[in-house]
């Protein structure tokens, strides 16, 4: 058998509304993936040095403040710096579409936005793993 998807879910920055990560967190541990969520009002610095510490396969990052040109951007410079960069990068919450291209440019492996259905949460970071192959 598979080991667990590991993932860490973060909220990071001032946003301070977690219900929908609640959400998420349930859905994909349900879904037989190993989920730990950090909490509301993290850092980049607190969500890398955790997501390397736990060693998990997906960072998700779920923003609703607006903030995301500049905490993702921030969080994949991290994850470099600190041999970070096999972890998966994901995306969700409220972003404008028109900054979901960039983002992919920059290195977000997917954006899922707020009415993504859970099952198909679940069924792309299984995809994005299976693509990233063993690491």
């Amino acid at each position: 058998m598979n080991q667990a998807i590991r993932i860490m879910l973060a909220k990071v920055g001032l946003d301070g509304h977690d219900r929908g990560v609640k959400v998420v967190a349930r859905c994909l541990r349900d879904a037989g993936m190993d989920v730990i969520y950090t909490g509301l009002h993290r850092s980049p610095d607190e969500v890398v040095t955790a997501a390397v510490q736990e060693d998990v396969d997906i960072l998700g990052v779920s923003l609703l403040s607006g903030a995301h040109m500049t905490i993702f951007p921030r969080i994949l410079k991290l994850l470099e710096e600190r041999g970070g960069q096999d972890i998966l990068v994901v995306g969700g919450g409220v972003i404008p579409d028109e900054d979901v291209d960039a983002l992919k440019k920059m290195g977000v492996k997917e954006i899922l936005l707020q009415d993504t259905p859970p099952q198909v949460i679940v069924e792309t970071l299984r995809e994005l793993v299976d693509a990233r192959g063993p690491r």
